[in-house]
C-alpha cells in the first residue's frame, strides 16, 4: 500500500510534506534498500546530511524507485567545518554530485556552532546557493531565536525551516513560537525521544488505544496536529508504513496538551551545550 502524504506550504511557496524520513545511521547497500522501502510506501521528505555519510546511497535509492525526481523533496546539511562563505557553497555542489541531483528542495545550516561565529557566513552562501538555482528553500537546524534574528537582519533573507530536536520529553512550546512568530516552519529530529520511553507513557498508550492506533502513530500525530513536520527514522518497512498512517485522525486539543504535561527537559542534550556539537541527531 503505498500512503499519500499531505504537505504544507513554506514561506518560499514551495510545499513540504507533512512527515519525512530520516536516514541518520542509515547507510551502505543494506541502507539503500531500507530507504527505497521508505519511497515505496509513500515517503517523499527524504533528510540527510554530509555528516551522515549517506548522500550516495541516499541518490541511489531515488534513482532506483523509477519515481519522477520531481515527486521529492530532499534535504541534506551543511556542518560545520564548511561555514567559511566559498567552503559553503563548494560544499553545496559536492554533495549535489554525491546524490547525482541538479538541486537540493531544501539545505539547511546543521548547527550554528556560535562560539565559531561563522553561520552568518554561511547563511550568506545558502542564499547565493538557492539564487543560482542549486538550492529551492534554505533553512537551519537547531538554531535559536537569536541567531534567526542576525541572520534575517544581515541578509534580508528569512529561513523556510529550522529542524530542532522535539517530542514529548522536549516540547518546545515557546521556541515553537519564536519560529511561528518568523514565518519559519518547524522540523523535528528525534521526534519519537531518544529511545522509547515516551511510548510508554500512560497518557499516550490511553490516547493510543481510544483511537487503535499505535503510541507512535499517536506522537507522530501530535506533532502534525502542533503544525511540526516529524523527520522520522526507522528502517523497519512496518515500521515506516505505520508511522505515516496517521491521516485518518486528529487529537483534541485537551489530548495534545496532555502530551505536552510529558515535558521535562530544559533545553540541554546530555548536560552539554547543544549549540557546541553537531553530532546528535
Amino acid at each position: 500500500m503505498t500512503l499519500n502524504i499531505p504537505t504544507l506550504t513554506l514561506n518560499d511557496g514551495h510545499p513540504l510534506p507533512v512527515l519525512g524520513l530520516g536516514t541518520y545511521q542509515i547507510r551502505g547497500g543494506e541502507g539503500m534498500q531500507q530507504i527505497l522501502a521508505a519511497i515505496q510506501s509513500g515517503y517523499r521528505l527524504i533528510d540527510s546530511a554530509t555528516n551522515y555519510d549517506n548522500e550516495g546511497i541516499v541518490g541511489e535509492a531515488i534513482r532506483r524507485s523509477g519515481i519522477p525526481r520531481s515527486e521529492f523533496f530532499i534535504t541534506s546539511k551543511l556542518p560545520g567545518k564548511y561555514h567559511g562563505y566559498e567552503d559553503a557553497l563548494m560544499a553545496v555542489q559536492e554533495s549535489l554530485a554525491r546524490m547525482g541531483l541538479d538541486y537540493f528542495d531544501l539545505f539547511i545550516i546543521h548547527w550554528p556552532l556560535p562560539k565559531r561565529d561563522k553561520y552568518v557566513e554561511a547563511w550568506q552562501a545558502l542564499v547565493t546557493a538557492q539564487k543560482l538555482g542549486l538550492i529551492r528553500s534554505i533553512g537551519v537546524s537547531n538554531f535559536e531565536p537569536e541567531h534567526l534574528d542576525r541572520i534575517i537582519a544581515e541578509t534580508g533573507v528569512t529561513p523556510a525551516v529550522n529542524q530542532i530536536e522535539l517530542h514529548p520529553y522536549w516540547v518546545q512550546e515557546q521556541n515553537l513560537l519564536e519560529n511561528e512568530k518568523r514565518g519559519i516552519l518547524v522540523e523535528a529530529w528525534s521526534p519519537l525521544g531518544r529511545g522509547s520511553a515516551s511510548m510508554h507513557e500512560q497518557v499516550v498508550l490511553d490516547i493510543a488505544n481510544k483511537y487503535g492506533k499505535t503510541p507512535s502513530q499517536i506522537i507522530t500525530r501530535w506533532h502534525i496536529d502542533r503544525g511540526i513536520v516529524p523527520i522520522l527514522r526507522s528502517t523497519n518497512p512496518v515500521h515506516q508504513r505505520e508511522n505515516a498512517a496517521v491521516f485518518d485522525f486528529a487529537l483534541t486539543t485537551d489530548e495534545i496538551a496532555a502530551i505536552n504535561g510529558l515535558n521535562k527537559l530544559d533545553g540541554r542534550i546530555d548536560g552539554q551545550d547543544p549549540n557546541e556539537y553537531e553530532e546528535f541527531e
